[in-house]
């Protein structure tokens, strides 16, 4: 919602300025430049990350318009489930998860949590490292060291997208400076023209210029940061789950490793201390 919001400000001040001074909005619709712009930075972009990396792009993007479902709701639910999983190992043993783990979409625990039960990075990585657990062979630092290479990998992977727009977005204004060269050109080649007819040619040159830089820096430039921004928060979802997991695995209590997950996130995402006491109370034994 808020990019269609900013998108639509911004326009309605850019043209708005233009046309109060006497701008003909008409003369900024040059199809043939927004296309060896867009053209040619997408053509240097294909150059530079292939096939792949592109797939990334293209499944990222419509999600450009969708807010972060890694929401104080969704981690109070994460921080239940936990601390659900990690109090029947207190009680009953490792051995005791070894079906959640192995099967969690048919699991009562998951079941009882939909929003982390379809959110496929959480339960992969949560179930992974519980099932390294209840094996035993390996200890929390080499546990630990696995989490931080697994989640350095996944963000590289997430971050794919926003590095890709990014230098789709440098390359725009550099593109435009392409389109106005060529106008200029084509205008240099029809001096014989009246001026009347020149004036065009030469207007038609600089909305290149123009395009180039509004599209990268006021179209473009925006996805890739709203694109990294959904990266951080994978990277912050695994971050927390590692948290938490390795409390445990060192010996706290359920209700203490919790708390290091919740310290594990940002202010706005973050629950207070009584608001996540109070619903993990709420939620236990339903």
């Amino acid at each position: 919602m808020f990019v269609i919001i900013g998108y639509v400000f911004m326009v309605a001040c850019i043209l708005g300025a233009y046309a109060s001074v006497g701008g003909h909005i008409a003369a900024l619709w040059q199809p043939a430049e927004i296309v060896i712009i867009f053209g040619g930075a997408i053509g240097a972009m294909i150059v530079s990350y292939g096939g792949k990396p592109l797939k990334a792009v293209l499944k990222a993007f419509p999600t450009i318009f969708k807010g972060s479902k890694y929401n104080k709701t969704f981690y109070m639910d994460l921080f239940a489930l936990m601390f659900e999983i990690l109090g029947k190992v207190r009680k009953e043993g490792l051995m005791s998860i070894e079906g959640d783990v192995e099967d969690p979409h048919n699991s009562p625990l998951f079941a009882k949590y939909p929003k982390i039960a379809h959110d496929h990075h959480a339960v992969e990585f949560m179930t992974d490292y519980l099932r390294l657990m209840v094996g035993g062979n390996l200890n929390a630092f080499e546990i630990e060291n696995l989490m931080d290479v697994e989640i350095d990998a996944h963000h590289h992977d997430a971050s794919v997208p926003s590095s890709a727009i990014t230098n789709l977005a440098d390359g725009l204004p550099a593109f435009g400076i392409v389109a106005a060269v060529m106008g200029v050109v084509h205008t240099m080649g029809s001096l014989h023209l009246p001026p009347a007819e020149l004036g065009p040619l030469v207007g038609a040159a600089l909305v290149g210029t123009f395009m180039g830089i509004l599209l990268g820096y006021g179209f473009v430039g925006p996805i890739a940061k709203v694109l990294e921004s959904k990266a951080a928060d994978d990277h912050q979802l695994l971050s927390t789950i590692k948290v938490t997991l390795l409390a445990s695995l060192n010996g706290y209590a359920p209700q203490v490793a919790v708390e290091f997950g919740r310290k594990a996130l940002s202010s706005a995402e973050r629950p207070s201390f009584k608001e996540l006491e109070d619903f993990v109370k709420s939620t236990k034994g339903k």
